[in-house]
């Protein structure tokens, strides 16, 4: 039964009763006739000016309930570009529908992302495993006969799965960070031999292109309530950035300091890419956004390294961004900051 009948016969019992117990009291000699009959005519006449002003209140309200249960449907059909058209309802329903607004506009930026990451994942997945499919459908076929090509082709097939298993841990890593599955023991840390792991690690890999790192870190830094295997590898990730879009013999600067006025340690790193647009700046630590789609497999990235850069400082309770130089200059700034947590300080608590 619908709710609008349920509250019109409540309105409508409340009303007999009433209605009986003038009768029952007549019966009793309680009233005089002309009383009960007075009072059934005034009972009955209130009944029909509640029952329509009842009823005219309640239309708005039902057509909002019913607007509201057919856009519910389409969500659920995945139709999130249906908008709740707002009229005369009361406060509480325009309120409603402008969280439903707001709702569905969230659902459908997180169905296209989703559609996105499909179509980014299965481009990922597909080509490689083509190229290798290619390359093996042609040594079993005895198509190749020069060693040193089928090395070559052993050597390429290699570097593909492995790409290709770089791009299955990233997935797995950000689904698990995302999830809040990561177990997070914190510890304080030296965050300078951090970085000293970090930079030699790639030492090589700035050899190769000849660029000049500069490094600049205060001779005293506060240890950090940090996981260092986290953190290391969101410097390691920003560093591969750095390096890959860095043009060769160009400079890339690490700057770390300490912000004692917010508590906190800030870490800026400086490269001479082509950097990046405004737009772009927005939408960096997306999931398999590249600002250029040619930066695709050709720059040996999955897409997914800066989405996960960004769920592991946020784990640490700290931010991150992106940004033009200053004065002009060319390429971007990369930046995160990590609060400083003394040793006695009982908020410390909150990380465990």
């Amino acid at each position: 039964m619908r709710l609008r009948i349920q509250l019109l016969l409540m309105n409508l019992l409340s009303t007999s009763i009433m209605v009986i117990a003038i009768w029952y009291s007549d019966m009793k000699m309680l009233l005089e006739p002309e009383q009960t009959w007075l009072l059934t005519v005034i009972a009955v006449v209130g009944l029909i000016i509640s029952t329509s002003i009842y009823w005219l209140m309640t239309g708005p309200i039902m057509r909002s309930i019913q607007n509201l249960i057919k856009l519910t449907k389409q969500f659920s059909d995945r139709h999130f570009e249906t908008m709740y058209i707002i009229g005369q309802e009361p406060r509480e329903f325009k309120e409603l529908a402008t969280a439903f607004q707001q709702m569905a506009k969230k659902l459908e930026e997180g169905e296209k992302a989703r559609k996105e990451m499909i179509t980014n994942v299965s481009h990922d997945l597909r080509t490689p495993m083509t190229s290798m499919q290619l390359m093996i459908e042609a040594l079993q076929d005895d198509l190749v006969e020069d060693p040193e090509m089928k090395k070559q082709y052993l050597v390429t097939i290699l570097k593909e799965i492995e790409r290709l298993s770089g791009l299955i841990n990233d997935l797995f890593d950000l689904s698990n960070l995302e999830l809040g599955q990561v177990d997070f023991y914190p510890s304080l840390t030296h965050i300078d031999t951090v970085l000293l792991d970090v930079l030699e690690s790639h030492s090589i890999l700035l050899a190769e292109k000849q660029i000049d790192l500069q490094l600049e870190v205060p001779d005293t830094l506060p240890r950090l309530l940090i996981m260092p295997c986290k953190i290391a590898r969101v410097i390691s990730n920003l560093l591969d950035n750095a390096i890959r879009y860095s043009p060769v013999s160009g400079t890339i600067e690490l700057i770390v300091e300490e912000n004692k006025q917010n508590q906190q340690v800030q870490f800026i790193l400086r490269d001479e890419g082509d950097g990046l647009n405004p737009n772009d700046q927005l939408r960096i630590f997306e999931h398999f956004f590249r600002p250029d789609q040619s930066r695709s497999s050709q720059s040996g990235g999955s897409g997914l390294g800066l989405a996960i850069t960004k769920s592991l400082i946020e784990m640490h309770k700290g931010e991150i961004g992106v940004r033009d130089r200053l004065n002009g200059k060319q390429g971007s700034e990369f930046w995160f900051t990590l609060p400083i947590i003394s040793e006695k300080n009982k908020t410390a608590e909150r990380f465990l």
